[in-house]
């Protein structure tokens, strides 16, 4: 039996101390790759659009999902979404590659939702969109876009209701997406959600990458980020911190979905099974660079001799 072979199925074993709810993210690029920020969005066909910019990522997804306020006639499955926005992507002279990272490997030639078919429970959904208003340089343009986008998206698509989506805009209004205000959103939410419920979470602003806190942890030597509107003066949002506040403590049967439209996001949220497209696989592979160790590690789980032993039986 292989090494991943056997670390996928010690995964498997003990995946409900370190993940217990269904948990899977659409990134806009790769973790070496930057998203771009889009001047122009009319060209996309967004709903509104709420503005005249917005993240690649979001703007795509929303052309293949959402255009002109109608959902496809068909529903699309993940890899025709993922693909086609790949292809708008390339065909709009953009590089990036999305994917699709999942907390178990999980049907991507299945109609792409989020929340499942016999979901009993609240939708809930936390939007985020950082423009860093006043910053020079690193201002965007078009978040707060996304999110509004989004908000209508969700809403009118899937079902989501006004009272259950939390808004953090830097805009005056809304509350301002610091970086406490919006680890306590991550944790509300987690506070909140109970068994049946679906989860989305979208993300646009800027997306970095640190030097490895932990030596050796991550296989590049880099921790992915978000990037606060306050991160001069309190630090960037580490991968460590979002799986530690909202991926790990989520509940059992609980659908999380996350949308991040930053830079550097491919594998934000450390998770352990990836879809990407770029090719012409249509099934989830279990991302050889991933580290399982660090993933036991949250949980107080390291590898030992008798775990090898075990899984030789």
């Amino acid at each position: 039996m292989g090494f991943l072979d056997r670390i996928q199925r010690r995964f498997g074993r003990q995946k409900s101390s370190a993940i217990k709810a269904d948990v899977r993210m659409i990134s806009g690029c790769q973790d070496a790759q930057t998203s771009a920020d889009v001047s122009n969005v009319l060209s996309f066909r967004l709903p509104d659009p709420a503005g005249l910019a917005g993240g690649a990522c979001t703007s795509t997804l929303l052309r293949v999902m959402y255009a002109d306020h109608e959902a496809p006639e068909y529903a699309l499955s993940f890899v025709q979404m993922l693909q086609a926005m790949r292809e708008n992507l390339s065909s709009d002279g953009f590089s990036q590659i999305p994917q699709l990272t999942a907390s178990h490997p999980i049907d991507v030639t299945a109609p792409f939702a989020l929340a499942p078919e016999d979901c009993t429970g609240t939708k809930r959904a936390l939007l985020i969109g950082i423009n860093y208003v006043g910053h020079d340089p690193g201002e965007l343009s078009g978040c707060h876009n996304d999110v509004l986008n989004i908000k209508e998206y969700i809403m009118n698509v899937h079902g989501f209701e006004e009272e259950n989506i939390t808004i953090l805009l830097d805009d005056g209004v809304h509350t301002e997406p610091n970086r406490e205000n919006i680890l306590a959103a991550y944790r509300t939410l987690v506070e909140e959600a109970e068994e049946g419920d679906a989860v989305f979470c979208h993300y646009s602003g800027h997306g970095g990458r640190l030097r490895d806190d932990d030596w050796g942890e991550e296989e590049d030597g880099f921790d992915e980020t978000l990037v606060p509107l306050d991160y001069i003066e309190n630090g960037q949002i580490r991968d460590d911190d979002l799986f530690m506040t909202l991926v790990h403590p989520m509940k059992e049967g609980v659908m999380l979905t996350c949308l991040m439209d930053c830079c550097h996001s491919g594998t934000v949220l450390d998770l352990p099974y990836k879809y990407k497209a770029d090719s012409s696989r249509e099934a989830m592979e279990i991302d050889e660079g991933f580290n399982f160790g660090k993933l036991f590690g949250f949980v107080g789980q390291v590898f030992d001799a008798d775990a090898d032993t075990s899984d030789e039986e």
